[in-house]
């Protein structure tokens, strides 16, 4: 038996201005009746009424005070270097060009020409105009076809500082300064972030993309380029678009049913609504994918956090410090020195990573451990429960008979046990011969699979005689790809920010709701939520993009038309 459709009016009065599907979902309990034919063209008219307001301040340029006018700013970094460049965009940069090189030639697009460049001549200043720069690299892109949509003029001077000051100093002052009853445009300093703000409102970035070029810029080690570089193709917000208007298409079919079912020969409603669900239901899986991947980027862009416990005196502040390659914590054959997080931030093969030198393990009936101590050894059970590494120290020493043993903490092994990733490590090699290593060595590997369940390898060290050191940072590095890396197809998941991750969890939200609301066995499927359920999915990807309005009523009936 065909599964019959719900359309719901909600008192008006009784709606807040912006309400979410779930918070119409639980209105709409209370005041429900069937939508007139009448009542449905009069939403839709509504609806199509704030979708004209919307675009028409969506299509106003509010970030900057007018695009009309010439704006200018080094491009290059501040201070002394060989080359600096300057860079002006805006519809005066030919009129600039001509300012500066006067009687030169016109400028061929896109091809470098080597200019002297002239300050600009005062009102009744008599005599030859001052050189600012000999031999100048300047290049012309007109628009749209430019870094910023709009024509370009790029100066390449010598990176003198004066030079570039002289050279910054005459661009204003090649047009005249407009009146303030004057319509004609300025020519002035960009605002932080202008040139970017034009290229996305000149649609030649979107809104991921500028998110990348950000990270491009804040880059700091060859997996944080790698990242940066994979989001910057643009090939992510061509994914998001490509999403967005499965989303569309989706809701346009969910629509018919609501403004055309009297009219038109539709498919049955549950054939229909189970063909939807299917296409969102892989949709979602997508978009877990992406969420998924951005857990790896947020370990690559703030660093992977490493922890290192172990009881007094293995060797811990040693060790960081000679990964580190300085002396970031105090090494005493005292027992207890350190009391607080000693952390330290280095680049390992590529991958940005926090060391964690943390208080060393003691038991308190066997020793005395005061109230400091006590809370040092606190902060790193904190520490190593929010490490992505745990860093297991153990040594070998000798007791007041000569006996030779391993010094470990069970507490420590648990801690390694508890985290995502662990590593064993066992130091002072350099105190016992190979036959005794062998026999405790295999003892202790006995001990550490009782605690973790799980067969540990041991990396080897000796911090005394700075061996075994690289071998253990190889380790790492390869720990650290196995936890970020991806298959050769997916890399480009690598860009996804945590601003991008957060609008994808909201838009699987509303996924969720949609099948939940169009699950068959449910009871009689409310179409007009679950038509909102997903325009509220794709205004999230329409977020992360900057581009396009999921709330388009007049997109949508666009599709339902060509259908």
């Amino acid at each position: 038996m065909n599964r019959s459709i719900r359309i719901v009016r909600t008192v008006a009065l009784q709606l807040p201005q912006a309400c979410t599907p779930r918070q119409f979902s639980s209105l709409a309990l209370a005041h429900t009746l069937p939508l007139s034919p009448t009542s449905q063209h009069q939403h839709h008219q509504h609806q199509r009424q704030r979708c004209r307001r919307h675009r028409s301040l969506q299509s106003q340029p509010r970030f900057f005070s007018s695009s009309s006018d010439t704006i200018y700013a080094l491009s290059s970094g501040a201070g002394k270097a060989g080359i600096a460049v300057i860079r002006v965009s805006g519809p005066a940069c030919l009129n600039i060009y001509g300012a500066l090189c006067p009687a030169a030639p016109r400028l061929r697009p896109r091809y470098a020409a080597v200019r002297t460049l002239y300050g600009p001549k005062s009102s009744g200043e008599a005599g030859e105009r001052e050189i600012l720069d000999s031999n100048a690299l300047v290049l012309f892109f007109p628009g749209p076809k430019s870094v910023t949509g709009e024509d370009v003029l790029e100066l390449h001077v010598h990176g003198g500082t004066a030079t570039v000051k002289a050279v910054l100093s005459a661009l204003p002052a090649t047009l005249p300064r407009p009146s303030a009853a004057s319509t004609s445009a300025a020519v002035r300093y960009a605002e932080p972030g202008e040139f970017t703000r034009r290229a996305f409102f000149h649609n030649r970035l979107d809104l991921a993309q500028v998110e990348s070029l950000g990270d491009t810029l804040d880059a700091a080690t060859e997996q944080q380029r790698r990242i940066a570089v994979r989001g910057s193709t643009g090939r992510l917000g061509q994914t998001y678009d490509e999403w967005r208007s499965l989303l569309l298409y989706a809701r346009a079919e969910i629509e018919a049913l609501i403004d055309f079912s009297e009219d038109q020969h539709f498919e049955e409603t549950e054939e229909l609504l189970g063909r939807v669900s299917t296409q969102v239901l892989d949709l979602k899986a997508k978009v877990q994918k992406h969420e998924s991947a951005a857990d790896r980027t947020t370990l690559l862009k703030s660093g992977i956090r490493i922890a290192l416990v172990g009881p007094a005196n293995a060797g811990k502040s040693s060790l960081m410090n000679l990964v580190v390659g300085r002396e970031a914590s105090i090494v005493s054959h005292e027992a207890g020195t350190t009391r607080d997080v000693v952390e330290a931030s280095l680049d390992i093969r590529g991958y940005l990573c926090t060391f964690a030198d943390t208080a060393g393990f003691r038991q308190s009936q066997e020793h005395a451990v005061g109230s400091v101590e006590a809370e040092g050894i606190r902060r790193a059970r904190q520490k190593a429960a929010d490490a992505d590494i745990v860093v297991v120290l153990a040594s070998f020493e000798t007791d007041a008979g000569g006996t030779v043993g391993i010094s470990y903490d069970r507490e420590t092994l648990q801690l390694a046990k508890d985290a995502s990733r662990h590593m064993v490590v066992l130091n002072k090699r350099d105190v016992v011969g190979d036959e005794t290593y062998n026999v405790l060595a295999s003892a202790f590997c006995s001990d550490i699979a009782k605690v973790t369940g799980v067969e540990s390898e041991l990396a080897v060290i000796s911090c005394a005689r700075d061996e075994g050191i690289h071998t253990l940072v190889d380790r790492l590095a390869e720990t650290f790809a196995s936890m970020t890396d991806l298959p050769p197809d997916e890399q480009d998941l690598l860009g996804v920010t945590a601003r991008q991750q957060q609008l994808l969890a909201e838009c699987r939200g509303y996924l969720d709701d949609f099948l939940a609301e169009t699950e068959p066995g449910m009871g009689d499927p409310d179409v007009v939520l679950a038509a909102e359920h997903l325009r509220y999915a794709a205004d999230c990807l329409s977020r992360i993009t900057g581009r396009g309005d999921a709330g388009d009523i007049e997109e949508v009936l666009g599709v339902i038309f060509e259908k």
